[in-house]
């Protein structure tokens, strides 16, 4: 669907999500009226302005397609690698990394084959940002992991991909293979020295995949069990050799910054004011909002406003909580202080939350949270990959004490219980972050809306 489009389906009442179109984001946020977003206002997804998908290297070309990548080649990798790290890219797959710093980590190169990922197993619940641009612009991604490979000296590259994502896995391959046949992949890339290979692995669905361990020992063949880190990938990594994993968003920032330059990328969040986080996040809304979608805008923009960007709340429905990027974050509430927090890194951390994927999930008043918090601890409990004891028997056993509570068969002590266990799967206990990061949307659930617990309890009582 085109944005003209998109703009007469709001004009006739309807949004698109409601006529069944697959969302693009809304280009208009933050611009004036009749102004056409640009590479310098909306650098991850200008070019789908001019078409609802660039799937020819032709039609990607034409729009500034691989023109970073010719910056960066004219430039040594290590002045590649001072603008990315300078740039201060932090990680958009909810770690928040400087992803330049990460690269620095590496050891130095030994003539041996070094390593780049791209972690594309998006897999967290709520979550769908990175399918957009993989199956609406999958040459930014290249273009993206060339000039990456080029400053940490990585000759092969792997887009480890969500096995669901079937269209977007397809058209990577199909523009691998497009520029390989025109000298942007291989051997002497545009007539350098510069070799880089690619390949698109599909995984075989796990959520324990989007730790980037897990992921290489995927990869590899292997369980996808996390690994004991020291050595970390940079190090050690894939088949044991030094490797870099940045998020499918993370990468595709890379040829914007090459082409408008490190001060323009740091200054993007100036127009809103409210962060010093450099560039522009694609965040969404999902949930019982009037235009659940997505949309790219600078640092900067609070809660509130990004669900006046969803259209609010539906007729009739009030907001009770929300997560701020997927299911392995902590729930907010409908206060003030939290709805006026900006969507930030630093603001998310201090309001009790975290950032994450900054694809916001909404709650309605009339959701049950004990369901809703029993449904997201079945997801959890289904995807441990089992490595380590308090993972593998402590979330089946919180499942089995939320499932009582939801059906009628609660006992006193049985909140206490909840409360203890997210303890005891709290960071440090575990051997990865999959216990913890689901200990936090229920931790915070216990905290908040306690009471729904309890009256669920109490009810029973009162019907034996």
């Amino acid at each position: 669907m085109s944005v003209a489009e998109q703009i007469q389906a709001r004009k006739n009442g309807l949004a698109p999500s409601q006529l069944n179109r697959q969302r693009i984001p809304i280009y208009g946020v933050g611009l004036a009226d009749g102004e056409a977003p640009t590479s310098l206002t909306h650098p991850l997804t200008w070019r789908l302005y001019h078409h609802d998908a660039l799937l020819t290297l032709a039609d990607y070309q034409a729009l500034k397609g691989f023109d970073g990548l010719k910056n960066a080649l004219a430039k040594t990798p290590k002045e590649v690698g001072e603008m990315i790290k300078a740039a201060n890219v932090r990680g958009r797959g909810g770690a928040g990394f400087n992803a330049g710093l990460k690269w620095t980590f590496m050891t130095p190169p030994d003539g041996g084959v070094r390593y780049l990922i791209c972690n594309a197993d998006e897999m967290e619940p709520g979550t769908f940002k990175d399918r957009l641009l993989m199956e609406r612009i999958p040459f930014q991604l290249i273009e993206g992991m060339l000039i990456s490979a080029y400053a940490i000296g990585a000759s092969v590259g792997y887009i480890f991909i969500r096995g669901e994502y079937i269209l977007a896995a397809q058209r990577l391959q199909n523009a691998i293979d497009e520029c390989l046949a025109n000298g942007l992949l291989g051997d002497n890339i545009l007539g350098t020295d510069f070799n880089f290979e690619l390949h698109v692995h599909t995984g075989a669905g796990r959520y324990i995949c989007g730790e980037e361990t897990a992921l290489i020992n995927c990869l590899e063949g292997r369980r996808a069990n996390p690994r004991t880190k020291p050595p970390f990938p940079q190090v050690s990594g894939a088949w044991g050799r030094p490797t870099v994993v940045n998020n499918v968003e993370t990468l595709n920032n890379m040829p914007a910054i090459l082409l408008n330059g490190v001060d323009w990328y740091l200054d993007l969040p100036k127009k809103k004011g409210k962060s010093q986080t450099p560039g522009t996040k694609i965040m969404g809304v999902s949930g019982r909002v009037k235009d659940a979608g997505l949309w790219e805008v600078p640092f900067g923009y609070t809660a509130r406003e990004l669900i006046e960007l969803a259209g609010g709340m539906q007729d009739g429905l009030t907001l009770k909580a929300w997560l701020p990027g997927g299911a392995s974050t902590d729930f907010l509430t409908a206060s003030d202080e939290h709805l006026d927090t900006v969507m930030d890194f630093d603001p998310i951390t201090k309001a009790g939350s975290r950032l994450g994927t900054c694809l916001m999930m909404v709650v309605d008043e009339t959701q049950d949270m004990v369901s809703l918090s029993k449904n997201l601890q079945k997801f959890f409990q289904r995807e441990s990959c089992g490595w380590c004891t308090p993972c593998r028997d402590g979330l089946p056993w919180g499942m089995k004490i939320l499932d009582a509570i939801d059906s009628g068969q609660g006992q006193d002590g049985d909140i206490d219980k909840l409360s203890e266990l997210t303890g005891d799967l709290w960071i440090g206990k575990t051997f990865c972050a999959h216990a913890p990061g689901a200990m936090e949307p229920l931790m915070s659930a216990l905290k908040y809306f306690r009471h729904e617990f309890e009256a669920k309890i109490n009810n029973d009582k009162l019907g034996e």
